[in-house]
């Protein structure tokens, strides 16, 4: 069994992280390895099942509080013997953990270590997990919502057994190595003399059950995996890397817990012609330089459509124009942003010698006063240096 890598190392985030910096990390992981992004790419798509193994665990508190006690063991009951157990590894023997050695040396509780901790219910309604799934949209998709479907791969309660995990007719016992909490107490000889620590029961792997006539449909899990399709109603301006959720629509919980969330996280793909900031849209035209020069009505591209816009007489190239409420719709709200149109002169090639001849004839007859910009720079430029 290949040696799973720490969690924390697949996000590369230290233990001391925030939720959000936890998210951060996945939701940039995520996008980078994303199957549809990385097509055929082995690889990936092997990095991206593991950073949403990942995040999974450490974006649950109850999972990442087991996780962080007693590593992959404590999240995954079918981990290899003694691995990931926290504290002091295998130094002492696998299962030994700071807090239990100091609670056990000082009588149950030793400054903010916790001594003795209040263990959860393993037979309590648990919340589902969960589900994240990426959408790829378009820029247009993007700005104006669409409605797209989703494949989802999550884990139902067994119709067979409703959940139980027990064949009909039966049902789970309590375990009789741990009586039903889920964990076990053991005793070590260690360089400190003997010492007692807490780990995962391995009788019914932490459940406090035990099933001795397994449902046929689920083996004994009590959840069956299912394949659904999804629709997702994507709102009009949604930005990249925004996510919607669909509540209900994860994991089914565990003991009559409910069920998690789909969480839909939205990658939207640059556009060849629009830049968005936030709600705004950014777009180039070039114009050419007798328009620049005499004014003109042009065709300006919009989120909506192709619109008409007069550039004034006399119009610097770079020079930028407003188009209020021709932006892109506030997310669940009213309003549009603004469209900036950046007009940009054209310098046109390839003369004919007739031109060349006509274009000079008009510089011949422009003066100093004619060029704003010119008048300015080598004034500036006479200010300098003719001291």
């Amino acid at each position: 069994m290949a040696e799973k890598r720490d969690y924390y190392e697949v996000l590369g985030v230290p233990k001391t992280a925030s939720d959000d910096e936890i998210k951060k990390a996945y939701r940039k992981l995520a996008k980078k390895y994303h199957p549809d992004l990385n097509p055929g790419d082995k690889t990936a798509e092997e990095k991206f099942k593991e950073v949403g193994e990942a995040y999974e665990v450490l974006s649950d508190k109850d999972k990442k509080a087991r996780y962080d006690q007693f590593g992959h063991a404590g999240v995954d009951p079918n981990y290899g013997a003694g691995a990931g157990a926290g504290g002091f590894g295998g130094g002492f023997g696998g299962g030994i953990d700071l807090d239990d050695i100091l609670g056990s040396m000082f009588g149950g509780g030793f400054g903010g270590f916790g001594g003795s901790r209040q263990r959860a219910n393993p037979n309590a309604p648990r919340r589902g997990g969960d589900i994240r799934v990426s959408l790829v949209l378009s820029f247009m998709e993007a700005v104006h919502g669409c409605a797209k479907t989703v494949s989802v791969s999550r884990q139902d309660t067994c119709p067979e057994c409703g959940g139980t995990g027990a064949a009909r007719g039966t049902s789970a016992e309590t375990c009789p190595d741990c009586r039903g909490t889920g964990y076990v107490t053991v005793q070590q000889r260690t360089p400190f003399g003997v010492m007692q620590s807490t780990q995962p029961c391995r009788k019914c792997g932490g459940k406090g059950k035990i099933i001795k006539t397994p449902c046929s449909k689920c083996h004994g899990s009590g959840k069956t995996a299912s394949t659904k399709r999804v629709e997702v109603k994507v709102p009009a301006g949604i930005d990249d890397d925004q996510s919607l959720r669909l509540a209900g629509l994860g994991d089914a919980g565990t003991n009559g817990g409910p069920s998690g969330d789909l969480i839909v996280i939205v990658t939207v793909r640059p556009d060849a012609m629009f830049e968005r900031d936030g709600y705004d849209v950014h777009v180039t035209v070039p114009i050419t330089y007798s328009q620049a020069v005499l004014g003109s009505e042009i065709v300006v591209p919009t989120i909506d459509g192709k619109v008409q816009y007069t550039v004034p007489e006399g119009t610097q190239s770079g020079t930028t124009f407003r188009l209020r409420g021709k932006g892109i719709q506030y997310v669940n709200g009213r309003g549009r942003g603004d469209q900036y149109v950046h007009v940009v002169v054209e310098i046109p090639k390839k003369l004919t010698r007739t031109q060349r001849e006509a274009l000079k004839k008009f510089e011949d007859s422009l003066k100093e006063e004619n060029y704003e910009q010119r008048k300015g720079f080598f004034k500036s430029l006479r200010d300098k240096f003719e001291k």
